[in-house]
């Protein structure tokens, strides 16, 4: 063994046992600050670049389940981790060591005061305490590392589109009842980081005021729900009409807690309230009071209970308009993975649109808002699994424009098929940077120019990060 590996083991130990101090030089993937410890880099929850902090090494367990000094890596997944590690300097290492900060010596000049009481306890915001333009500068340098991965880091990325606060309109809350059966109390929030423990709030500056006003609503709704000592999640949406309430868990409500639940959403003036087994099980209504609807290039469509809807109005537009800025004077789009028509309904004032989705309850939504909205919305909507099924070259062909806005696990088969085609221009949405750097890369590959990429920002405070790119031939 090597000198240097010999003291870096020591400092991992002393690390371990005593802490280290140690400066935080730069963000991680997972909004981690990342500090240098000998050869490793530490990855330390909560902390800014700048900071001067004294940390303790989380220690490993070895097989026989006892505590390792070594120092157990950052829990993020081992790819995300190559690529942390890649980030800074650490190509083909296994990503950062884990750490804790027991005591802040020196903020940096990038910290600021979260708004938030229950940040650092809440898994939900990582970052509340990095000011805004750190957060900018990050969140736009995850989307330019990730084409950087792919050998596209001479795209010109512009600069973050971000939401005001108080703007999600649809959270999913964890719900669990504590105590006995006389003293049964509920506990509403988001889960501890890393944790099956319920973070309990009263107010999230994240969440639209509709969602918050309703907070003691919600904790009503789970009681008449859960049974002692159970668990679910309550999704919840705000629409136009008012908030659609979707309460997931196998505890299926008998009639007697039907009837109960039913009668406090109306007395709350909710829109809808159903329940489902898991999150990709139908939705079963309990009590259906208003329609629950939401707009779309000015055509109103009821959202399916617990449908996919973007998290802000205000990211929707920014998108919309991203997305309508690049398709330009095209006559004949295709909005691939189209959802509900977030983007196949304005752009079919101008066009001819063919929107395809998985999703039946969404393509249903879509086909009936098409025909009420009458002849102005040129649209025809089909269901099709894009994944089993993508388009193929002949059929996107006959497109002027292509938009596709694909699951997290991005379209690889589609934008081969894509790449193969003829069609001039496609605008991808993404909501993960490396699946989409991965599709652009075939699509680059194929013919296409990525011209430009835009990021947008709707969940604060969060390591997620959206985009819009725009690839012309």
């Amino acid at each position: 063994m090597t000198r240097r590996r010999m003291a870096g083991r020591s400092l991992r130990r002393a690390a371990a046992e005593a802490g280290a101090v140690v400066t935080v030089e730069a963000i991680g993937l997972y909004g981690d600050g990342l500090a240098r410890l000998d050869a490793d880099w530490l990855a330390v929850p909560g902390t800014a670049p700048g900071d001067r902090v004294r940390v303790v090494v989380e220690p490993a367990e070895d097989p026989r389940g006892q505590r390792d000094p070594r120092g157990r890596r950052a829990q993020h997944g081992q790819r995300a981790q190559r690529e942390q590690g890649a980030q800074h300097g650490q190509r083909g290492q296994r990503g950062p060591l884990a750490a804790t900060a027991v005591e802040l010596i020196a903020p940096g000049p990038d910290r600021q005061e979260a708004p938030c009481p229950a940040f650092g306890r809440c898994g939900g915001c990582r970052v509340q305490h990095l000011g805004p333009a750190t957060q900018a500068d990050w969140k736009r340098r995850l989307v330019a590392e990730g084409l950087a991965r792919q050998d596209l880091g001479d795209v010109p990325v512009g600069a973050l589109q971000a939401v005001p606060p108080a703007s999600r309109r649809r959270v999913t809350l964890a719900a669990r009842t504590l105590g006995g059966a006389a003293a049964a109390r509920i506990v509403l929030g988001f889960h501890e980081a890393g944790s099956s423990r319920i973070v309990d709030i009263d107010d999230c500056p994240v969440a639209v005021p509709a969602i918050t006003a309703a907070l003691d609503t919600l904790r009503g709704l789970a009681a008449a729900w859960l049974p002692v000592g159970g668990r679910g999640d309550l999704a919840v949406t705000a629409l136009e009409d008012g908030l659609d309430v979707v309460l997931i868990g196998e505890g299926v409500p008998d009639a007697d807690a039907r009837q109960d639940l039913a009668a406090m959403a109306a007395a709350a003036g909710l829109a809808r309230l159903s329940h489902r087994t898991s999150p990709g099980a139908p939705a079963d209504p309990i009590a259906l009071l208003h329609p629950g609807t939401v707009r779309a290039g000015g055509v109103s469509v009821v959202l399916p209970p617990g449908g996919f809807l973007q998290p802000t109005a205000e990211g929707e537009a920014l998108l919309v308009r991203l997305v309508g800025e690049a398709v330009g004077e095209a006559t004949r789009v295709a909005d691939l993975f189209c959802g509900i028509g977030t983007f196949a309904l304005p752009l079919a004032a101008a066009g001819r649109v063919l929107a395809v989705e998985g999703d039946a309850s969404a393509v249903a939504a879509l086909a009936d808002a098409a025909r009420q909205a009458g002849p102005r919305v040129r649209l025809e909507a089909v269901r099709r699994d894009l994944y089993r099924e993508p388009l193929t070259p002949p059929e996107l062909d006959r497109f002027d424009a292509v938009v596709f806005d694909p699951p997290r696990n991005g379209a690889r088969e589609q934008a081969r098929a894509l790449a193969a085609s003829r069609v001039a221009t496609v605008v991808g949405v993404s909501c993960q940077p490396a699946s989409f750097a991965r599709d652009a890369r075939i699509l680059v590959d194929g013919g296409f120019r990525l011209v430009s990429v835009t990021p947008v920002d709707q969940f604060l405070w969060s390591p997620h990060v959206e985009l819009v790119g725009v690839f012309q031939r």
